[in-house]
């Protein structure tokens, strides 16, 4: 359907891609990192990853997934500083691109398909503490050390190794499944990653 003032038609990728920006700016969004989600929206549209939205055989190869994230991390972080003076590190870029591609995708019935099972799933402090607290894929000290390290402030090489350690402790499973410790949808939305 259109409009007079909207000569654009409205499409579902539209809408999706709407509504994964919606979602990933609210995720996203920290305390000493305040950004609206327009400004989300528009940081994600500097990646093109809303080009992506129509099928997941146009997302990267799972082999590909880590550079190509890295890529979209670096072009957010670089719009941020130019467009709106901010400064966000690779975990705050990071959870921007998870929580778009898991409300998309994951969440959007394509969980079985091979490259959005090698998704990154969305880091947080919630998540972060379960892991610890199961000492999951016996991995305690790497959940810990990332813990103290705080999800937003996260530089390249520390968002990595968490990826890493999730991937290594879910051999041969999607990296959504890992959501599974993820408590956020149990806490009231003033608890949600209060420290951060």
């Amino acid at each position: 359907m259109t409009s007079a003032s909207n000569l654009v038609p409205y499409t579902i990728d539209e809408h999706r891609h709407r509504f994964a920006a919606w979602a990933a700016g609210r995720a996203a969004s920290v305390r000493n990192c305040r950004f609206s989600v327009a400004q989300a929206r528009i940081l994600l549209e500097a990646t093109g990853l809303q080009h992506h939205l129509a099928h997941p055989d146009r997302l990267p190869m799972p082999q590909d997934i880590d550079e190509c994230h890295r890529v979209w991390r670096t072009t957010i972080i670089n719009a941020a500083k130019a467009k709106y003076n901010l400064v966000l590190t690779h975990g705050v870029a990071a959870k921007l691109i998870n929580v778009y591609l898991k409300a998309a995708f994951v969440c959007g019935g394509y969980h079985t398909h091979p490259r959005v099972q090698a998704l990154h799933p969305p880091i947080d402090s919630l998540l972060l503490d379960e892991l610890s607290l199961h000492n999951f894929g016996g991995k305690r000290l790497d959940w810990d050390t990332a813990r103290k390290l705080r999800w937003s402030k996260l530089n390249c090489e520390q968002y990595e190794s968490i990826i890493t350690a999730i991937r290594i402790s879910l051999p041969d499973a999607p990296l959504w499944e890992i959501e599974q410790y993820w408590r956020g949808y149990q806490t009231g939305e003033q608890d949600v990653d209060a420290e951060e």
